[in-house]
């Protein structure tokens, strides 16, 4: 393994604010970064040395994009599949590419948990309005249906409660295959947030505690309480084992639900994740410097926490507005990602506070 020289270039496909953290970490470290995105408006590309507008489809524009990069990856797991195996041969791709056809498909990603020893909630598959009615009465009520494929931050879900007309949810997610899943009774949510190096290293940051609004992370704070930490291990080694079987290089993030049997795993992300944002101060290397270290084959930095407590809030919609106001408490680091205007559900920054 031959470490990537500075002044090399990365191509990140996706131009959303993950793509320009990761930019803001690789500049850092002395490389240019491409981006690879559909949009005319990027964020990421605000801060990269290059960017190429095209569809994701585009074959022939991902072949330059490729052939001008040293190492690609990717900030977005919904970037279709089947093209990236036209263009991962021209530079290595990390994470890899089954990795994101494993995320994209909800029923597989669950099934993948469970093969490894993880406990999931019950589910089933829907195709249709009949296997709907068939799911509900096998996973039971309340349930969510969520579609296999896409979908992030509750967009592309229904919650079904008992004597609901199911017609009705399946429209809503306009009748596209879906898994329902019944409903976990838990106490918390976290997640495992880990890097794996090209030699196979795993290193873990702490596990944050993570609270949800209208289905958004709004809160992720490390380290967890003690009811989270002492599912952390055994949630610890499922993504571990995850990471290993699909030779993973990268930082990935999986989602758990904290119950009274045990860590109940509910989605991974294969990349860099909202709810690691806390590491840009909070840890002594953050998510996305141990990204770009990965998979340019460097050594991992120090994943430890730089302060005894860390808090992270997102800015969704007009909470980003308040910035002179967080701006005035002189402990807070702001992080707007230089979006144009509000929408609600929209994340437009985070602000960190470090308790010492």
């Amino acid at each position: 393994m031959t470490p990537l020289p500075p002044g090399s270039t990365i191509g990140i496909l996706g131009g959303g604010q993950l793509g320009r953290m990761l930019g803001m970490a690789a500049a850092q470290l002395g490389y240019r970064c491409h981006i690879y995105a559909p949009d005319p408006d990027s964020v990421a590309a605000e801060v990269a040395a290059e960017f190429t507008r095209a569809q994701n489809n585009d074959i022939s524009a991902l072949t330059a994009f490729a052939d001008s990069c040293d190492v690609l990856t990717f900030e977005f797991e919904n970037v279709p599949v089947d093209p990236l195996h036209e263009i991962e041969e021209l530079a290595p791709l990390h994470p890899p590419v089954g990795a994101l056809d494993i995320a994209q498909n909800r029923i597989a990603e669950k099934n993948y948990a469970r093969e490894l020893g993880g406990s999931t909630a019950p589910f089933a598959e829907v195709t249709d309005l009949e296997t709907l009615a068939q799911a509900i009465d096998e996973v039971g009520t309340p349930a969510i249906l969520k579609t296999i494929r896409m979908g992030y931050d509750g967009k592309g879900q229904a919650r079904i409660k008992a004597g609901d007309d199911l017609g009705q949810h399946w429209d809503m997610v306009d009748q596209q295959p879906c898994v329902a899943e019944g409903f976990v009774e838990f106490d918390h949510e976290f997640s495992v947030i880990l890097v794996r190096a090209q030699d196979g290293e795993i290193r873990f940051w702490d596990t944050p505690w993570n609270v949800h609004e209208n289905g958004i992370l709004a809160i992720s704070s490390a380290p967890a309480p003690p009811e989270i930490l002492a599912l952390q291990e055994t949630a610890q080694a499922l993504a571990a084992k995850m990471a290993d079987a699909m030779s993973y290089v990268g930082v990935l993030t999986c989602e758990f639900f904290a119950t009274a049997d045990g860590p109940v795993f509910n989605e991974m992300a294969p990349r860099v994740h909202n709810s690691g944002h806390w590491t840009i101060e909070g840890a002594i290397t953050s998510q996305f410097e141990n990204h770009i270290r990965a998979i340019c084959g460097l050594p991992l930095g120090d994943t430890g926490l730089a302060a005894k407590r860390v808090e992270m809030h997102n800015l969704i919609g007009k909470q980003a507005d308040n910035w002179p106001a967080l701006l005035a408490d002189g402990q807070n680091h702001l992080h707007l990602y230089g979006k144009g205007a509000s929408r609600p559900g929209r994340k437009m920054g985070h602000v960190t506070k470090l308790f010492f």
